[in-house]
This record gives structure tokens, sequence and C-alpha cells, in this order.
């Protein structure tokens, strides 16, 4: 097992910079996801620490150890492509066997390893069958029998479920997260999906146009988002924001919004008169006829389990979690509370947590 270490690292393209000052450690045995849209940084920094990317600035550490400029045969990695990276012309034991025998390890040593993986991933029955006979889950699992084999130090993994359908990708996800525990390897994965980020991870790395935006467990970035660009990128159901100044009401912090008055947590740090952006998790508001929010019904979106209120306030469209069997007719008039400590305080112009 390792432990990686980025420090104060960049990344540029000629002239071009895209990544600048990434520094945080990867604990020995933590699975850490590098989560953010296209474009953020986060395969670009992945690669650079498989080694497929040059460092243009700063020192890449795994176990201590300086690898900038170390091969990437050498860093004792195993990565799981996005496209499973399979050879099409050869049997799933050859797929996951090869790289052993480029190494040149003994035949006994091999077979023992790759009958392993084969029944860790349940591919056993698979291994006299070509890629093209598989489905997209035995395809996946054979590039993570692959990676395996090598028994690297870390593991990493480069949006691995994208190519996947929905059931799929949950069922991949168990199986990643399971495999992870049983090996206990240290681990780092790149996904632009927040449900993988938040079901898989012990730690998210929230990333955005090459910078961090904030590291934390999945419970800290859900329940104390360090930006509202974290707000909105984390959660299954899109936060709502609006928009409005602090004030005092009856000897306690509010804010004022177009849609109503909101109640702060006496703690606030949010000073009267400064304009913020409060975040409204849909499922932390509450339909109160007495509530100090008002909207208007547009559509119920039935989900099975719950429901999702549209709605249409002075600060445009308003998503509330309802249970199944609420009605609301269209065009009626609805109103919301929300506990004040459920209200995440963003200022205005910088977008930071207050």
């Amino acid at each position: 097992m390792a432990t990686v270490e980025y420090q104060r690292i960049g990344k540029s393209f000629g002239a071009f910079t895209i990544m600048r000052d990434i520094s945080f450690e990867i604990a020995d045995q933590d699975f850490v996801v590098l989560l953010g849209p296209s474009g953020c940084g986060k395969t670009t920094l992945l690669r650079m620490t498989a080694g497929l990317e040059s460092v243009s600035e700063g020192d890449l550490l795994i176990d201590g150890n300086r690898v900038n400029n170390l091969h990437p045969r050498d860093r004792n990695i195993a990565m799981v492509f996005q496209n499973y990276a399979l050879y099409p012309t050869m049997k799933v034991y050859e797929n996951i066997s090869f790289s052993l025998e480029v190494a040149k390890v003994a035949p006994a040593e091999i077979k023992r390893r790759v009958e392993w993986a084969a029944e860790t991933l349940n591919l056993t029955p698979y291994l006299d069958r070509y890629p093209k006979e598989l489905s997209g889950g035995q395809r996946q699992r054979v590039a993570m029998g692959r990676a395996m084999v090598r028994e690297a130090a870390v593991f990493l993994f480069d949006e691995p479920l994208s190519n996947l359908d929905a059931k799929l990708r949950a069922h991949m996800r168990t199986e990643i997260r399971q495999l992870h525990n049983r090996l206990k390897t240290t681990t780092v994965y790149v996904t632009h999906d927040q449900i993988e980020a938040m079901t898989m991870a012990d730690k998210i790395v929230v990333m955005r146009a090459g910078k961090i935006e904030q590291i934390g467990s999945p419970d800290a970035v859900y329940d104390r988002p360090a930006s509202k660009y974290v707000a909105d990128f984390i959660g299954a159901s899109a936060i709502n924001f609006l928009p409005g100044t602090v004030v005092v009401a009856d000897g306690r912090p509010a804010v004022d919004t177009a849609t109503g008055r909101v109640a702060l947590e006496a703690t606030t740090t949010a000073k009267p008169g400064e304009k913020v952006v409060i975040g409204l998790r849909p499922t932390d508001v509450v339909v109160d006829d007495a509530g100090p929010l008002a909207a208007k019904s547009v559509l119920v979106e039935r989900l099975g389990h719950d429901a999702q209120l549209f709605c249409d306030g002075a600060d445009g469209r308003f998503t509330v979690s309802v249970d199944k069997t609420a009605r609301f007719a269209e065009g009626s008039d609805v109103h919301f509370s929300i506990p004040p400590s459920k209200v995440h305080v963003f200022n205005a112009e910088t977008e930071a947590r207050l």
C-alpha cells in the first residue's frame, strides 16, 4: 500500500497554464475521488499520477518518493481506463495475464494471480472468452482484474463507469467499493458523477478550472459546501439558490429574498446589509402553509419512492422534495419553510461560504 502526495502541482501546455498549486495528500488505503465537470483538470491530474503526463511544477510523491521523472512502469501503480483498453484478439485470461508475462513473472505465479483475480471478480467462467463476447460490466471487471494482478500500491480509475447504463453503474459502484475494502489499496478515482463520488469515496476532491474548491468526506462536502459551486455540484436534487440581503429581524439574522424572508442561525458570520446567495436543498425545504417562502405550483415529478414539486417563485424555479402521495393543483399557491440550520449562505461576490 502507499500514500500519494501532491505538492504545489502545476501543469502547462506551452504558455497556457491549466493547473496551478494543487496540494493535498492521500493516506494509505484511502479511496479518494477527484470530482468535477469536463475540463476541470481531474483526468490530467490522474494522468500525471500515472506518469502519462509530465508535471510542469511542484512535486508528486508516492510513498514519500518523488516520482516526477519516474517511468510509469516503475511507479507501482495500476490504471483502469474509461474504455477498458482490452486487447480484442486476446481471451480474458490473456488480457489479465499479459502485463505479468511482459514482466517475466513465473508461469505458476501468473496462473495463481489470474485465478485469484477471476474468482474475486466472478470471471472464472469467462476466462476462455474474447472481450466481444462479454457485457460492458464483464469487460470492466476484466480491466479491474488486469490491475489487480499487478499487486500495485496505488489503483487509478479514469471514469470507469461512464460507458455503462444506469443500473449497471449502480451495481459496479458497489463492486468497486467492495473490492477496495477487500484489497485495502490506495485508490484515486476520477468521475464527473457526484453520485459515484458520494457513494464510493472516503474523501472527495472537488475541482474547478484547474483548482481545488473543497476537500472533505462526502458528508462534509454535502452538509457544509465551501462555495456556491460545490453546493450546486453536490446533491442528487439540484439545490435552490435565492439572492438576497442580510437583515436583522426580531433580533435574529435573516435574509430577505424576493421569494420571502429566510431565518439564519444566530452564529452566522454574515453581516447586516451584506449581499448573499442562500442555498436551500429540496430535501430540507418543508411545505408549510404558514411558511415565509411563497411560490406557485408548476409540476409534480413522481419518482416512485418520493416526488419533486417544481414551483415558480419571484426568484425563478424552486424545487421541493415531497411525499409521493402529495397533490398540488397547477398554479396553486404553495408556502414553504426551512430550519435555519439547513440554510447555506454564500457571499454574492466571492461565492464563498459564510
